[in-house]
């Protein structure tokens, strides 16, 4: 059976990449093709020294350091793909991956991470935070946009089968291009964040500092609880803005390495998360520290985190994302911490594991590929 692997593009190596690399280790005769690869060399392993087939778009002009602005280009760019020779094409996309080209003699699964949110349910949101919103270039963004869901839906015909990260994607793909998809949780590697050291008397928030993750709304709401001491790690270009709002009780520290990370989350409170992701690898890997989550209640958290209405409980979720609804639920927390043990939120986590993503998938593509006729 001979096997291909698509992905959107290869530049930095994030939850996406994590996921091309256990699809080839199910699949470790597979080529990767991909819309532009620039992944350095000293972060290449998950490749397993895979040369990459990449489209036209790679060797364009500043394509290293701009290729997204070539997004316009890349539904063109996927479809020269020549994918004809391969039995199955399993695309890891969410962007433009599941719109290569395939024929009826083969078998087309996509893994999707999620639907081009910035084309479809989340178009206003990131139009306003490019502040495209109301100008003129707005338009033309809104032009483009239209055409891309346009390509997008009709691209989705071309899927055999979809799988989806979470249910919360689930519902997207289902709402987006009306079809079902089933779903197979991501990998989360886990290895390294095992519990380690005493609680301390702190909270942790953790992620790049981008508008969507709402790293400022938790440190708003640490500035209404200064008997509470919150640490924030990562960076990113709301670093200074985010800085400006911190209290007395607030420490950032910016971007960490994966050892001290891993030793902030052995040793908090709990984790607050306030963004709404479509899965959110983040608040699994601190309750594979045994740490406990604050999150908000809505997307990927709610399949990733058990609230106190499961028999193993492993956080709390807060409704709205405002700085009341979080210190509402920081007090709940404070009041009662012992229901969320450390064994439960280690057990939870261990749902998630590279092995069994692994495992799922195999089953998944065999069961399709015997009943392809």
């Amino acid at each position: 059976m001979k096997t291909a692997i698509i992905c959107d593009w290869l530049v930095a190596v994030g939850g996406a990449e994590k996921v091309i690399a256990q699809i080839l280790h199910c699949y470790p005769d597979a080529d990767v093709f991909a819309v532009v690869d620039f992944v350095e060399a000293g972060k290449r392993d998950f490749l397993q020294g895979k040369s990459i087939k990449t489209t036209f778009i790679q060797k364009l002009p500043f394509a290293k350091t701009r290729y997204r602005s070539y997004l316009p280009l890349m539904p063109l760019a996927i479809e020269q793909l020549d994918v004809s020779a391969y039995d199955l094409v399993i695309s890891s996309s969410h962007a433009v991956a599941k719109g290569v080209l395939t024929g009826p003699n083969q078998v087309h699964i996509s893994y999707v991470h999620s639907p081009m949110r910035y084309a479809w349910d989340m178009q206003h949101q990131y139009l306003q935070q490019a502040g495209l919103d109301k100008k003129i270039s707005g338009i033309f963004a809104r032009y483009f946009l239209h055409k891309m869901r346009l390509w997008d839906l009709r691209s989705a015909a071309g899927v055999d089968h979809f799988i989806a990260n979470s249910n919360f994607i689930a519902r997207r793909i289902e709402k987006t291009y009306r079809r079902q998809a089933d779903v197979i949780y991501p990998p989360v590697d886990t290895t390294g964040f095992a519990p380690g050291g005493k609680k301390e008397d702190f909270y942790l928030a953790a992620s790049r500092l981008v508008p969507y993750k709402r790293i400022d709304l938790i440190v708003e709401s640490f500035r209404e609880m200064p008997d509470n001491k919150l640490i924030v790690i990562g960076d990113g270009p709301d670093f200074e803005k985010i800085k400006s709002k911190a209290g007395k009780n607030v420490r950032l520290m910016g971007y960490q390495s994966d050892e001290c990370l891993i030793s902030h989350m052995q040793r908090a409170k709990a984790l607050i998360f306030a963004a709404e992701e479509d899965f959110g690898i983040i608040p699994l890997e601190a309750q594979a520290a045994g740490t406990a989550v604050i999150a908000y209640g809505k997307g990927g958290a709610l399949e990733t985190v058990r609230d106190i209405s499961h028999a193993k409980p492993t956080g709390i979720f807060f409704p709205e994302q405002t700085a009341k609804a979080i210190c509402a639920a920081v007090t709940e927390f404070e009041a009662n911490p012992a229901p969320y043990a450390l064994e439960n939120c280690v057990e939870n986590a261990a749902r998630f594991s590279p092995e069994k993503f692994r495992e799922r998938l195999r089953d998944y593509v065999a069961e399709k590929m015997e009943n392809r006729n």
